[in-house]
């Protein structure tokens, strides 16, 4: 009655094949993007934007690209704070050397740039797995953050240490600085969410999805038929850190405007980024999106209600929500470990079977 595949027919195999077979999912897909397109831009404020919006966007890109890498290639990775630098950097030293440059192309850029330090360590991966490849990537979060801090060339000489992104416009629209209208970085971000959540998605069932996920599932056997690890794994970290490095292109430039990378780029940033693919669902397009909903839209949901609704103290209210948090997380991960993405793919099967029993 309410999920059903009757009458829903198929008449070619690209048909078979698209990315949402099932009528009622391409329908509610596109709703979604007419709302986030067409609605969002024109109700917009300034703390939708700082707080709800922009923040999930960016945050979502990166944990698409932790899936990527951890979810689909199974490969451990707590250096995604260390790579959202590489990109923040690269970001602000393009727009610095190159002020008439698209910023769609800079973020790309400094995306590519990012893919580049991936690679180089995720060299250590054709050696070692489990946990002693999340010290390696762990090592490599330090030493970027410390190479940040310590060499003045990647923040120009600033006495500050500080790095901050200078104003630049999209068709003379701002889209960095204080100038910047909410609509205009809403839908910069979205823009490039949207493109690139397309192409992970098509990435993940074409053939190069298929060999990261038989090097996840065993990495011996998947070699014995054929798969070449080196090329699956290297692959597997470009294009994750590819798309965690645009997240921190974005995060400098378009969300916070200026960074310094102890603070910015942390520890605390891998494993909240880590907790949002553990949360959404490993291996999934959709739990990345969910994963970052939960972590970043649960906390300005609990902060309004506990300071806004109940009028308790702003530090009251930050100890609290972060035991709330820890706890929801914790009862997550006991009652549906494969996340809230498979909570959605358990519903979808009830549905299209009700009324009758399993």
């Amino acid at each position: 009655m309410f999920y059903r595949e009757a009458g829903d027919f198929k008449t070619s195999y690209a048909s078979d094949q698209q990315t949402f077979p099932i009528k009622l999912d391409r329908y509610f897909v596109w709703g979604v993007l007419a709302i986030a397109f067409l609605v969002i831009p024109f109700v917009i404020n300034d703390y939708w934007e700082k707080s709800v919006l922009v923040p999930f966007l960016v945050w979502a890109m990166a944990a698409l690209g932790l899936n990527i890498l951890t979810g689909y290639c199974g490969q451990v990775s707590l250096g995604t704070g260390g790579f959202m630098a590489v990109g923040a950097y690269a970001c602000y030293k393009l727009m610095v050397a190159f002020p008439e440059m698209n910023m769609f192309l800079v973020v790309i850029l400094a995306g590519l740039i990012t893919a580049m330090v991936g690679i180089a360590f995720g060299l250590p991966s054709l050696r070692i797995k489990g946990f002693y490849l999340a010290v390696a990537t762990l090592a490599a979060q330090f030493f970027l953050v410390w190479l940040f801090n310590k060499v003045p060339w990647f923040y120009n000489y600033s006495a500050s240490g500080q790095i901050s992104a200078p104003e630049r416009t999209v068709f003379d629209i701002a889209v960095t600085g204080p100038n910047a209208p909410p609509w205009a970085t809403y839908l910069f971000c979205l823009i490039l969410v949207v493109v690139f959540a397309y192409v992970a998605r098509n990435l993940t069932r074409g053939r190069t999805g298929r060999s990261w996920m038989a090097i996840r599932d065993m990495d011996i056997a998947a070699e014995i038929i054929g798969v070449p690890p080196l090329q699956a794994k290297l692959s597997a970290f470009a294009i994750s850190s590819f798309y965690i490095g645009m997240s921190g292109a974005m995060f400098f430039a378009i969300y916070l405007g200026s960074a310094e990378p102890t603070e910015a780029f942390g520890i605390d940033k891998s494993f909240l980024v880590l907790f949002m693919v553990i949360v959404g669902g490993l291996g999934s397009i959709l739990g990345s999106f969910l994963g970052a909903a939960f972590m970043i839209l649960i906390p300005v949901l609990l902060k309004n209600i506990m300071v806004g609704v109940l009028g308790w103290p702003a530090d009251l209210a930050a100890h609290i929500e972060f035991l709330l948090i820890g706890a929801l997380i914790m009862i997550f991960l006991i009652a549906e470990p494969h996340g809230l993405a498979q909570l959605w793919r358990v519903t979808k099967e009830k549905l299209r079977l009700w009324p009758f029993p399993h």
